[in-house]
């Protein structure tokens, strides 16, 4: 650990103005995690079939009970797709 000896005018100018600087990196933080917020891409034609609820096909016993089974909805969506 360091020791600073000063008065308070001496130590502020080694230092610098702490309030600001947690003010400005606060404020930086928010525009960045907004800019990157604001970046969407449009879904896949599979993403957007995976997300509609109505095409989700299910293991109905065994180990994997419950769980989306992609093979049978990736058949599907192919099945779907062919016109």
């Amino acid at each position: 650990m360091v020791k600073i000896e000063g008065t308070l005018d001496e130590i502020r100018e080694l230092i610098g103005d702490v309030k600001r600087t947690t003010s400005t990196v606060k404020s930086t933080t928010k525009k960045v995690a907004k800019a990157a917020k604001g970046t969407t891409r449009k879904l896949s034609a599979w993403q957007r079939y995976i997300k509609n609820k109505s095409n989700h096909i299910k293991f109905k016993r065994g180990d994997k009970k419950g769980r989306l089974d992609l093979k049978r909805m990736s058949a599907a969506f192919k099945r779907s797709r062919k016109k």
